[in-house]
C-alpha cells in the first residue's frame, strides 16, 4: 500500500484538532462532553484517512451496500444528533435567560417598593 498525502495531512489535522478541542476545555470554553465527541469524530476521521478499508466495516454495520452510501447514511445521523444537541442546549439557555430576568424583573420591584 502507498502512503498518499491525505494519509500523512488528515491525521496531523486531526490531532490538531483534537489538541484545540482539549485547550479550549482547560481554559473553560468547552465541555468535556463537547469535547470528547470532537475527539471521537476527528478520530473516525484519521483512521479512515490512514486505513480506508474500515469503511467496509460501517457498511456491514450500517446493511448498506456502498461504501459512499454507507458514509453518506452515517453523516446524516451525525448530523441529526448535532442538531438535537444543539435543540437541547438552546432550550437550556431560554430557560436560564428566564429565570435570569425573573430575578432582575423581582428585585427591580422589591428595589421600588423600599423607596416608596
Amino acid at each position: 500500500m502507498t502512503i498518499t498525502a491525505y494519509q500523512i495531512l488528515a491525521p496531523l489535522a486531526s490531532i490538531v484538532a483534537i489538541l484545540y478541542a482539549w485547550s479550549l476545555v482547560f481554559r473553560h470554553r468547552k465541555t468535556v462532553w463537547e469535547a470528547s465527541i470532537w475527539t471521537i469524530f476527528w478520530c473516525g476521521i484519521a483512521a479512515i484517512a490512514i486505513s480506508p478499508d474500515l469503511l467496509q466495516h460501517l457498511t456491514k454495520v450500517t446493511g448498506v451496500q456502498k461504501r459512499e452510501n454507507a458514509v453518506f447514511v452515517s453523516s446524516i445521523g451525525i448530523l441529526f444528533f448535532i442538531v438535537f444537541y444543539l435543540v437541547m442546549r438552546l432550550e437550556e439557555l431560554e430557560q436560564r435567560q428566564t429565570r435570569i430576568v425573573r430575578k432582575m424583573a423581582l428585585k427591580d420591584v422589591e428595589e421600588r417598593a423600599e423607596k416608596q
